[in-house]
């Protein structure tokens, strides 16, 4: 098995339309943290597999496909490349082109406004191209750096980052999984799959920043050293953030939080792990299609506008949040995609890269989604925000209560279960 990784810088102009917060105050007005694409590429010399990962709130359909057509655009030009570079990737004197691409998000709400609305929505044309332009780079820069590598897959538990945001009284543990990259130099990278919202800066914040995931990722390289690439991933983190666990919600706290995750991952590397995929290996992947149902449910505004003056004038800061959400969540409802149809369409991605199994869920799934389809199924690591967004997915049992992520969804129960029925079933097909 051959691994490379490739990064492409995601420039935002200042005067850009942030996505993430309803609330905003306004556009961009400068960049905390430089945003951009990172991407893996997995080789068996028959079969190529592609997780780019970029830094952006949403990934709807439309911008999925265009990231795949224009990463094989220049399909003979990497071929072209490798030959004149040297020996070959290919066990048939050949190199294989990319035969899957996922394109996933972190999800970060303080990057440019993508079309994310519940339901699905349009990407804006110069993040279409802006975008493409940098998964094509990174993808192929990966493609260019492939070596002979082998893989280790590491979970355990992570604590005091991210909780379910909607309960205050839920533990604040989440599972983390790491995936190690090692050839033989020794470590070459780390993909990280962290389930919790990158939402620590507040919706009056104008600067252009990867959030959580920008801080993990610049925590982990330092503590890992030179020469190591880190990947971050956003993992079913639909009712997952750090509301009750942040002290703040500016650079200082990304630094700490980004700092307890890194921590976390240097401790689970230094522990055995499951094999993952070793250099004989291969790489199965499949997707299926499905139709979600829609809601179909009315929220009285007024009703949750008044709920929210009560916790406010109560003098309770949780309660007031928690209201200010589900008022939130209704006011969001409203932008969505209309109901033109009675169903919303999304894919299911798995791939198999030897015994590592990967899920790419399309939208915002719950964590407890991703505990489902894992099952004690050996290495799986579950990503959300992948190729496509239907908006959130709540369990079948959420649905009973009035939570910010349910007044917002616009699918109706059962939908996440379906989705983890289907990835159940292609992990045993890949």
């Amino acid at each position: 098995m051959r691994v490379g990784y490739g990064f492409a810088e995601l420039p935002v102009p200042d005067g850009t339309p942030m996505g993430g917060y309803i609330d905003r105050p306004g556009p961009s007005t400068g960049t905390l943290d430089p945003l951009g694409v990172s991407a893996v590429t997995w080789s068996d010399g028959d079969r190529r597999f592609a997780l780019a990962v970029a830094d952006v709130i949403c990934v709807n359909t439309d911008l999925a496909e265009y990231a795949r057509r224009a990463v094989n655009l220049d399909e003979h030009a990497a071929l072209a490349r490798e030959e004149h570079a040297g020996p070959p990737a290919g066990r048939d004197g050949g190199v294989p082109p990319v035969c899957e691409l996922w394109l996933a998000a972190s999800h970060t709400h303080a990057g440019p406004e993508t079309g994310c609305v519940p339901g699905g929505g349009v990407t804006p044309g110069p993040w279409l191209e802006r975008v493409s332009g940098a998964v094509r780079a990174a993808v192929h820069r990966a493609v260019d750096s492939e070596r002979a590598a082998d893989g280790t897959a590491h979970r355990g538990e992570l604590h005091g980052v991210g909780a379910d945001r909607s309960r205050p009284d839920a533990a604040r543990t989440v599972p983390l999984d790491v995936i190690a990259v090692r050839g033989d130099g020794g470590p070459a990278g780390v993909i990280v799959v962290l389930p919790v919202h990158p939402t620590v800066l507040p919706a009056s914040n104008l600067l252009v920043s990867a959030d959580l995931a920008g801080a993990v990722r610049r925590a982990l390289r330092a503590r890992l050293g030179d020469g190591v690439w880190v990947v971050v991933a956003t993992g079913a983190a639909g009712n997952v953030s750090t509301r009750f666990t942040r002290l703040g919600q500016d650079a200082a706290e990304l630094d700490r939080l980004g700092g307890l995750v890194a921590d976390r991952c240097v401790e689970l590397l230094a522990q055995p792990g499951d094999q993952a995929w070793a250099g004989t290996d291969r790489i199965g992947t499949a997707r299926a299609r499905r139709d979600l149902r829609r809601a179909q449910r009315d929220a009285d505004l007024g009703s949750f506008a008044t709920d929210y003056e009560h916790a406010t004038a109560a003098g309770d800061p949780v309660a007031a949040r928690l209201a200010r959400s589900r008022l939130e969540g209704v006011r969001a409802r409203a932008l969505g995609t209309p109901s033109i149809t009675d169903t919303i369409t999304v894919d299911v991605s798995v791939a198999r890269v030897g015994a590592l199994g990967l899920v790419g869920l399309p939208g915002e799934p719950f964590l407890g989604v991703a505990e489902n389809i894992r099952n004690g199924r050996g290495p799986i690591a579950v990503l959300g925000y992948v190729n496509g967004y239907p908006g959130y997915l709540p369990t079948a049992e959420a649905y009973g209560r009035a939570d910010y992520e349910v007044l917002v969804s616009a699918v109706a129960p059962g939908s996440a279960e379906t989705l983890a029925d289907t990835a159940r079933q292609l992990l045993e097909e890949a």
